[in-house]
């Protein structure tokens, strides 16, 4: 079907004639249009975020260009969140046309954003709250589609031109200040520079952050630099968490944000020079990174988000492959991998970050290694947890130790317990200590006993089990806290001798990697290492080795303790200045305690550490004799009971 020439530039002149009129109408009217789009978002302010919004003059520059004045937002019984002196902006008409916001150019001269919290009222909660839509639980959100939306979004109101002057970023937290002064930011032909003038309570510096930005075609690379002398410091951090925090410079690369069907992409890296942390969890130093790089690829899909096992993480020498994965396809999974392929033992050791691992400097080392970890932890099924720790060895041998000498263990040595950072009398471990005693020379019950509480398999492991890490995490994660550990006799020793019981994550990463040396490299054998450990561990107050605790409980030597004596001491050991509470005023063990004892002794007749001969006539009495009983409160026999101690706990023993 054709249609005549004449009937086509009819229709053609009408759309035109009609374009012109709405566009005249628009330009005509567009100041009052301005003006209801302000009352609308005044309205939205007040009704959804109970909140005043203000602008004390509006108008049109130009076809599409804004200009704003005294533009204040005040929450309700709050402190004002934003309040701007003159902003000029511009928006793209043929963006708007179709619903999608798009900021041209952005001009802001005087004024101040400022986070607020007095008490526990903030004045940013209320736009903190989630939609609507956001609140239907039942709807499952394909987080692809939600992220490339949000990100658009974001980005299109980041203008192509934009020049801020003297705008001041504000928190206060109760007290704790921080601010962030914006002189002068200019984002010119996709080429970003700017002033900063960081202060807080206890510094005062000047930023300089210069790069490229293409907000329209989703790439950046801007770097992060201090005009000044030293380092940059974080403002904020520190008087609100206690961290210390601070770094040379900083490089943010997005090389890539697209979407290809159901899944999201986000390709770049970061680098980061001379980081420098503090924090009294982290480490009792100040922990050193000198150069490190995370190149990344996020993937996103509609039921999980990822960063993919394409991407890597050098840290000085060391280069790591990660895979880390939040799924919600069938159930809630939890997914991550390591794998650091083959390297140099030399180079790993110097590698490892300065303050974070004090007890290896100086250690050298010959050989090479690879490792992997896989750990995945399902939700509605914690119980199929996957946890496989694997390191391969090459030739790796280790020919300097560092400050922690593991060989000390062989020879006698002075041992000093530290508690609560207060160092305890010095215990010699060796023959000239008249209470230091062999192996061979304490019970037989007691090694077999300890040995079943602490570690059943310390003669065929190699410093850790596996099994006892998996039961440890499905625990802690079911429980929501660090309520169980999976601490070998291995881990205790190294910890005991070398190192000290701060929880830090610094100690405890040194004590897993003193134990695999110690126990891969042959350096002690399982005898001796189980000999100083029963020489060096506390027993009770102020009481150091077995020699000093069978004294102290029995008047006894160690090698003379019975069956029943044994089991009590062994159940001790994880809370030893604690003993007197499993006692009542008649100086007898607790119904709770004998119950410990009886499970403990069934369990090493299940296991055949024990046999039926050893239990004959059941489990005696223990009794008391040494100074231990003037810990306990036993009442007098002519005297008013004395009421049990308020920390005496009836818990049954945990293994």
């Amino acid at each position: 079907m054709k249609f005549p020439k004449q009937k086509i530039y009819k229709a053609l002149l009408i759309l035109a004639s009609v374009l012109v009129v709405l566009f005249l109408g628009f330009y005509i009217f567009r100041d009052s249009l301005l003006k209801q789009a302000i009352v609308k978002v005044t309205n939205k302010m007040n009704t959804e975020y109970n909140s005043t919004f203000s602008v004390k003059s509006a108008s049109f520059d130009g076809l599409s260009g804004i200009k704003l004045t005294d533009v204040i937002l005040v929450p309700k019984n709050a402190d004002t969140l934003c309040h701007i002196h003159k902003i000029e902006t511009s928006i793209s008409l043929a963006n708007l046309l179709i619903g999608d916001i798009q900021v041209g150019t952005l001009h802001i001269n005087n004024g101040y954003i400022q986070l607020v919290k007095k008490g526990n009222i903030r004045n940013f909660d209320a736009f903190l709250k989630k939609d609507k839509a956001d609140s239907d639980k039942n709807e499952k959100r394909k987080y692809a589609t939600f992220a490339y939306r949000i990100i658009s979004k974001l980005l299109n109101l980041v203008p192509t031109d934009m020049k801020l002057e003297n705008l001041n970023f504000r928190i206060d937290d109760n007290g704790k200040k921080a601010s962030i002064a914006i002189n002068k930011l200019v984002l010119d032909n996709k080429q970003l520079e700017t002033n900063l003038h960081v202060q807080s309570k206890d510094f005062d510096q000047r930023w300089n952050i210069k790069g490229f930005a293409d907000p329209r075609n989703k790439k950046a690379d801007i770097r992060f630099f201090n005009l000044d002398t030293g380092a940059i410091r974080v403002p904020y951090l520190d008087d609100r968490y206690n961290l210390k925090a601070s770094f040379d410079s900083i490089r943010l690369n997005v090389q890539n944000i697209e979407k290809d069907g159901s899944e999201l992409h986000i390709d770049g890296y970061t680098s980061i020079t001379n980081l420098k942390i503090n924090h009294p969890k982290i480490a009792s130093k100040d922990v050193v990174i000198k150069n490190a790089r995370f190149d990344y690829r996020f993937l996103l899909g509609d039921d999980f988000i990822s960063i993919d096992s394409t991407s890597s993480m050098q840290l000085n020498k060391i280069k790591v492959k990660p895979y880390i994965s939040y799924n919600t396809e069938k159930d809630t999974t939890y997914t991550l991998k390591v794998n650091i392929p083959k390297m140099k033992a030399q180079d790993f050791i110097v590698s490892l970050p300065d303050g974070l691992f004090t007890h290896f400097q100086g250690m050298e080392a010959t050989g090479n290694f690879d490792y992997k970890l896989d750990f995945k932890f399902n939700k509605n099924n914690p119980n199929d947890l996957v946890f496989d720790s694997k390191l391969n060895k090459e030739d790796l041998r280790i020919t300097k130790y560092g400050e922690a000498d593991l060989n000390k263990l062989n020879g006698e040595f002075v041992y000093r317990a530290i508690i609560q950072n207060v160092l305890q009398r010095p215990i010699l471990v060796g023959n000239a200590n008249p209470n230091y005693t062999p192996l061979d020379q304490i019970s037989p019950y007691l090694r077999k006993s300890v040995l079943t509480t602490e570690d059943p398999s310390f003669f065929s492991h190699r410093g850790f089990i596996n099994e006892a890490f998996k039961q440890s995490i499905i625990k802690n994660i079911k429980t929501k806290k660090f309520s169980r550990g999976a601490s070998t006799i291995s881990m205790q020793l190294i910890k005991n001798v070398f190192l000290t019981r701060e929880k830090t994550l610094s100690r405890k990463l040194e004590e897993i990697l003193l134990v695999y040396i110690l126990e891969n490299n042959r350096i002690a054998s399982k005898e001796r290492m189980l000999e100083v450990y029963f020489n060096i561990i506390e027993w009770g107050p102020n009481v150091y080795g077995i020699g000093e605790a069978s004294h102290f409980y029995f008047q006894k030597r160690p090698a003379d303790l019975t069956l029943n004596e044994c089991l009590f001491l062994a159940t001790i050991i994880p809370k030893p200045r604690k003993f007197m509470y499993q006692f009542n005023d008649q100086g007898n063990l607790k119904d709770f305690a004998v119950k410990n004892q009886r499970f403990l002794s069934n369990l090493m007749l299940r296991r055949g550490v024990l046999v039926s001969e050893d239990t004959l006539g059941g489990l005696r009495p223990v009794y008391i004799s040494g100074n231990a009983r003037s810990f306990i409160r036993i009442k007098a026999p002519d005297s008013t009971a004395i009421p049990a101690d308020s920390l005496g706990r009836d818990d049954e023993f945990d293994l």
